[in-house]
């Protein structure tokens, strides 16, 4: 059995990224590798893991921005990986590799470091999430994992190069509400009845393009398909309050008034898909696209931008539709297909759900990336 220390900076399930860590570690091969995880601050997550019987250590990181605090949190997570050395350190994104490459750096360790990728910040070479990815890809690692080939063709695009691959992440069967439960939550947002629900799901962060979705939506309706919109999803913590009072915003105009309804943060996201005629995703480049498979997994017609991760999800025609860019006029035209013929939504619908079950499970993924880990442990 290999021993794994994997190292994470959140100690909530927020974001797609926690919850694949969390697949991952709930099906992993407990008689192939034995993880351990280092949190970096305080929550619930460093809990569930617990109750899983894998052993978790909480080191708070401090802020990124004070060196000391840096320092500080190395040092004491070099210590927890000299006391039992693992086989293999796994930092979670980039900001996990800055505290642990620097603590694999300090054990000598470095030949056992890798580190795991799962964004693309194309918005500039200035942005932070780019300053963050150059920073952790200068610290030394013996490779780097991605979500997708989009996300490994990001990768390495940064200096130096580190070898590189890429394993798809997978979920698990989606919380499905029942038809008592949907038509209440329908009520309760005031969704009209008989007028198709254009949704989406996710943080509220303006990369998402939850913005585009909504003119879409304000452009069908201008060319006479009716149809509303159903955000889900909420600011605040690690989201974007300032973008989501824009969105608000967007909705308060008189071409879309009454045609849009918010959910804000809810526990159970996916809950809400039973609302959605169609799932869009309009950012680009998503790095993976973890709502598309979500709604791929629940049965509910797909759009996405052709671009980044969703070219390795959707089979065009098949298990959903491409839209040619990000543009409000190619979205709706992607929406308009779709809404405007019920038998091919439902086509589009059911080869969805195929494709989630022949490529898109926790179970596949679980064991895609435990082959991974174990050809770099030899």
């Amino acid at each position: 059995m290999r021993s794994l220390s994997i190292i994470t900076a959140f100690g909530t399930r927020l974001g797609g990224s926690d919850n694949i860590l969390w697949s991952y570690l709930r099906n992993v091969d407990r008689d192939k590798i034995e993880p351990s995880v280092v949190f970096l601050e305080p929550g619930p997550f460093a809990t569930e893991v617990a109750a899983l019987g894998i052993r978790t250590h909480v080191i708070p990181g401090g802020r990124l921005r004070n060196p000391a605090h840096v320092a500080i949190a190395a040092s004491r997570i070099g210590r927890i990986l000299q006391a039992t050395p693992p086989d293999l350190i796994l930092n979670w994104l980039s900001t996990s590799q800055i505290y642990g490459g620097a603590a694999a750096a300090l054990c000598r360790m470095t030949d056992r470091a890798i580190w795991w990728q799962l964004d693309m910040h194309m918005g500039g070479r200035l942005s932070r999430g780019r300053l963050l990815d150059q920073i952790a890809c200068a610290i030394p690692s013996r490779a780097i994992g991605a979500c997708s080939r989009a996300a490994a063709d990001y990768q390495r695009e940064l200096r130096p190069r580190r070898e590189t691959f890429s394993v798809l992440p997978g979920i698990p069967e989606p919380t499905q509400a029942t038809s008592e439960d949907l038509k209440v939550m329908r009520d309760q947002l005031r969704l009209a009845q008989g007028v198709p629900v254009v949704g989406s799901i996710g943080r509220l962060f303006a990369w998402k393009g939850h913005h585009l979705m909504l003119e879409a939506v304000a452009r069908l309706n201008e060319h006479g398909i009716p149809c509303q919109a159903l955000v889900v999803g909420g600011g605040g913590h690690r989201g974007d309050q300032r973008y989501e009072e824009q969105l608000r915003g967007i909705a308060a105009r008189p071409d879309l008034e009454a045609r849009v309804a918010f959910t804000g943060q809810v526990p159970n996201a996916t809950r809400y898909l039973g609302l959605m005629d169609v799932f869009a995703s309009c950012s680009a480049p998503e790095p993976f696209g973890l709502g598309v498979v979500e709604a791929m997994a629940s049965s509910t017609a797909t759009v996405a931008v052709k671009a980044g991760g969703p070219l390795e999800i959707i089979e065009p025609g098949v298990s959903g539709e491409l839209a040619r860019s990000d543009s409000p006029e190619d979205l709706a035209g992607a929406l308009r297909s779709i809404l405007a013929d019920d038998s091919y939504r439902r086509r589009l619908a059911d080869g969805g759900r195929r494709r989630y079950e022949d490529r898109f499970s926790e179970e596949r993924m679980a064991r895609e990336m435990t082959e991974r880990l174990e050809g770099l442990m030899r």
